[in-house]
């Protein structure tokens, strides 16, 4: 185990920590819908710098002035009982400033080659160079809603951060840490963009919306990390040709084209399903992303900060994915990307709140959460364009989380190449990881 110790951790409030007028974010059902998820976590790998005795205190500064820009991000998370009906209603106090947590670390034994390893493994002790890990968007009520951990080690610095999906997508999220980048590198404030912030835009919708005390739960629900196994696969452009061009060509149509992320997806999925010893019959899931900005109507400015992300599922048997091909299995994605629409998601609003606010809790055991993959993060974001002083970085990686198994996208540092951080978390799915690497090298 890697000896990761704190230098120090503090909370940085924002530059001007009284904001009157910004006084509440009220969330959504699909905000709602997230209270029981992990934060996600995420890191950028920089080499060490000749000469850089001031990093700390600069990017400290630096997180003051971009939260005074990002204000929600420096805002917490509060619970109101409602007595008269016997529910429960969130929303996020922007008005006072509270901060975000950071965290200074060392791990003078650790190079970037020990956490870098070849053929994509990750060490378990990773997870000490993440600030909060177990920690939920529910727990938002006592935890800061966002927080950064920089732990110096030998020939390298990482740089991570975990926020609270009910305040930011992944969208929001690597704005505000490229605004940080820009600020931090050259100290830039002025000419920078005011935050044009999610309003409500559930016309019909009463807000806030009053949860049933049943429906809140306070435990957390932790899994062992020696059943949790991690890899990251990296798909060059050419590979993501190939895979592109054979998932078209096998489903030989004229109106649906797959998509890179769909052809790279629908393999890894497959590939997934097959080694995972689970029974033909068995049903598995393929629950991704989707940035919901431009698919309302009206639509949303794509600068809009918040969390407009919903998430849709392609089920397929384990028999069918194994034994129909990649085209089939991208089909399935591709359906399932294309039926996220407008009126799709006011129904889901709808009938969300019409039948009782049930919050899913896949994340914590349940059969549907035993045979998901849930995929997040997307390659449009631009992680290698945040410069902090440090020179552009060398790597990004994802951090712990628990409950179902996740593909964590991000854009690969060659130009068309994707890196996909694969993380099994639950017995069912812990061996895969051994034997997946030449599954997924080959084209099936």
């Amino acid at each position: 185990m890697a000896d990761v110790t704190i230098i120090s951790s503090s909370i940085v409030q924002p530059g001007n920590a009284i904001h009157s007028g910004r006084t509440k974010i009220h969330l959504t059902p699909s905000d709602l819908n997230l209270l029981y998820l992990n934060y996600p976590q995420r890191a950028l790998f920089f080499s060490k710098p000749d000469h850089e005795n001031h990093f700390i205190s600069r990017l400290k500064s630096s997180i003051s002035a971009a939260l005074e820009i990002y204000f929600p991000l420096a805002g917490r998370l509060v619970k109101a009982n409602n007595h008269e009906d016997i529910t429960v209603s969130f929303y996020i106090d922007c008005d006072n400033g509270f901060g975000a947590k950071f965290v200074h670390a060392v791990a003078e034994s650790v190079s970037v080659s020990d956490l870098l390893q070849p053929h994509g493994f990750v060490p378990e002790f990773f997870n000490f160079f993440f600030p909060v890990n177990g920690v939920r968007s529910i727990d938002g009520v006592s935890e800061p809603l966002l927080a950064l951990q920089v732990t110096e080690i030998k020939d390298g610095i990482v740089f991570s951060f975990g926020y609270n999906h009910l305040v930011a997508d992944g969208s929001s999220i690597w704005k505000f840490i490229h605004t940080l980048s820009k600020i931090c590198l050259n100290g830039q404030r002025e000419n920078l963009e005011p935050l044009v912030l999610r309003g409500w835009f559930l016309d019909g919708i009463d807000f806030p919306i009053h949860i049933p005390v049943s429906e809140i739960y306070t435990e957390r629900v932790t899994r062992s990390e020696s059943s949790k196994k991690e890899r990251v696969f990296h798909f060059t452009k050419e590979r993501i040709s190939d895979l592109k061009v054979k998932a078209n060509v096998e489903i030989s149509s004229s109106d649906i084209k797959i998509s890179s992320l769909q052809a790279v997806l629908a393999h890894l999925w497959r590939s997934i399903a097959k080694q995972s010893g689970l029974n033909k019959e068995e049903e598995t899931y393929c629950r991704v992303a989707a940035d919901f900005r431009q698919r309302l109507n009206p639509p949303l400015g794509k600068e809009c900060f918040g969390n407009v992300a919903s998430v849709g599922t392609a089920i397929a048997t384990v028999g069918d994915l194994v034994e129909h091909g990649l085209g089939w299995a991208a089909l399935q994605i591709s359906k399932n990307v294309r039926s996220q629409t407008n009126e799709n998601f006011r129904a889901f609003v709808e009938n969300w709140v019409r039948n009782g606010c049930k919050i899913p809790r896949i994340d914590v055991g349940s059969r549907m959460g035993d045979h998901s993959l849930i995929v997040n993060n997307s390659p449009w974001f631009e992680v290698y364009d945040n410069d902090f002083g440090l020179g552009k970085p060398i790597a990004v990686r994802a951090g712990p989380t628990n409950g179902s198994s996740k593909l964590v996208v991000f854009r690969g540092i060659e130009e068309g190449s994707i890196d996909v951080h694969a993380i099994m978390n639950l017995s069912l799915w812990s061996d895969v990881l051994v034997n997946l690497l030449d599954d997924v090298e080959s084209i099936m």
